[in-house]
């Protein structure tokens, strides 16, 4: 194999690899904050998704607090976790109202 065919084999592992850390961090999140499934959220109706952006804004902006004053159970992968979490939410909801 040659020399650049495994760097670029190394990159995509690495790339992959880094993904699902993504989607494992924001699967924790919800199902820990909201006792869902991301791949669930997905599938409800406009309106519900609507209300779990809200729900996850809330959660964000009390972590963010947290944050702020130091509060010993601050945890930046949760907070991360949900940031992400709520970046899909609202990438689905685009695609489903282009769809539409």
């Amino acid at each position: 194999m040659a020399h650049i065919d495994w760097i670029k084999e190394r990159q995509a592992f690495l790339a992959t690899r880094e993904a699902e850390r993504a989607s494992a961090r924001q699967r924790l999140a919800l199902q820990i904050f909201c006792g869902e499934d991301l791949d669930t959220i997905i599938t409800f109706s406009a309106a519900d998704r609507l209300n779990y952006c809200r729900r996850l804004k809330r959660l964000i902006e009390r972590e963010r607090i947290k944050g702020g004053k130091g509060h010993w159970s601050y945890d930046l992968n949760r907070h991360i976790g949900l940031k992400q979490a709520l970046d899909t939410l609202q990438k689905s909801m685009q695609v489903s109202v282009r769809a539409d």
